[in-house]
């Protein structure tokens, strides 16, 4: 019964990962070009970092026994008693914030399907920042697979002749520029795998649960996106409103935002790098599938080459070869 439900569980995981994945980036694109009034992209990573917050606490207490009181006690040990370890992550709250604006810009400028293949990026900058600041080697194959990876993410980026021109399937919201995506993206990239490696780096021996952890992340977001808030967007708050352009989708989406990396949290343990490369392949076609469709999404062969490059990449940076081979590291 128990290899079943293991089954099983890497089945829900699978098709877990691949719609989040798929799923965000379709959603933050569709908002960001509908026709209607625009929110304010900073808002609502604000309004992410709170629901999440308030998810994590809800799960906290969960865990707890639905005891308020256990809730109030584990916080008060494990968070406001532990200032320095606290403290640690304020670095990555920072970045998180930083990279979800960047996301938003890049969704701006960017087609769901050229953006879901760009952000695979970080793949690389978690690589690079392995290497330098946990000083682990990376073998042959993982090398390869990134040099693979840069191929399949320019011819993608170059497929657009007209890479300057605007998109004219967008009826409302800001001017397309691919270029000015993809340097978001790119640097949202930077930002995750910087991010990555420095929570791997202080959590090394943390009993801190994944959920307390995301309190604590939350929790330091939130003033750093305030502070976004009314350093970018303060006028137009002041004028029109906080939740100005807020509907039912963009709540939907702040809700995805939030609560969409939780979930996935809550299955990856079923996950080997084998299914997760699965996920990210099928989250690529099907943002690819239904940009035709929903987006007017033009697929030329050099976008179809590069994107089957990049899934490839996925598959063999992933790829764990036999131990004798593991001998055979690659050093900068």
């Amino acid at each position: 019964m128990e290899p079943k439900n293991s089954e099983n569980m890497k089945y829900i995981s699978l098709v877990t990962l691949t719609v989040q994945n798929a799923a965000l980036g379709l959603s933050m694109r569709y908002a960001r070009t509908r026709v209607g009034d625009m929110f304010l992209s900073s808002t609502a990573v604000l309004m992410s970092e709170f629901v999440k917050l308030i998810s994590c606490l809800w799960l906290v207490y969960h865990e707890e026994g639905n005891s308020l009181v256990k809730l109030k006690e584990a916080i008060n040990i494990q968070i406001i008693k532990q200032p320095l370890d606290t403290l640690k992550v304020c670095v990555p709250s920072m970045v998180y914030v930083v990279q979800n604006n960047l996301l938003y810009v890049a969704a701006s400028h960017l087609d769901a399907a050229t953006y879901q293949v760009t952000y695979q990026l970080k793949i690389l900058t978690t690589a690079l920042f392995t290497v330098a600041i946990l000083k682990r080697q990376l073998i042959a194959t993982q090398w390869t697979a990134l040099v693979v990876l840069l191929v399949g993410v320019a011819m993608v980026q170059l497929a657009q002749t007209e890479p300057e021109k605007l998109d004219k399937t967008v009826p409302s919201g800001p001017e397309q520029h691919r270029w000015v995506g993809f340097g978001a993206a790119l640097s949202a990239c930077v930002l995750s795998g910087f991010a990555g490696i420095y929570f791997e780096k202080i959590l090394k021996g943390s009993n801190v649960s994944v959920w307390m952890r995301n309190i604590q992340l939350s929790f330091l977001s939130l003033p750093f996106g305030l502070f976004t808030c009314l350093l970018y967007d303060w006028s137009t708050i002041n004028s029109q409103g906080f939740f100005f352009g807020y509907d039912a989708f963009i709540w939907y989406l702040v809700t995805l935002q939030a609560t969409g990396g939780l979930l996935v949290a809550m299955v990856v343990k079923y996950a080997d790098n084998i299914l997760k490369g699965f996920a990210t392949s099928l989250a690529i076609i099907l943002s690819c599938v239904l940009s035709i469709y929903l987006f007017d999404f033009n697929l030329t062969l050099q976008f179809s080459i590069g994107t089957l490059l990049v899934m490839g990449s996925v598959f063999l940076y992933s790829y764990t070869p036999p131990k004798n081979v593991h001998a055979q590291t690659a050093k900068i």
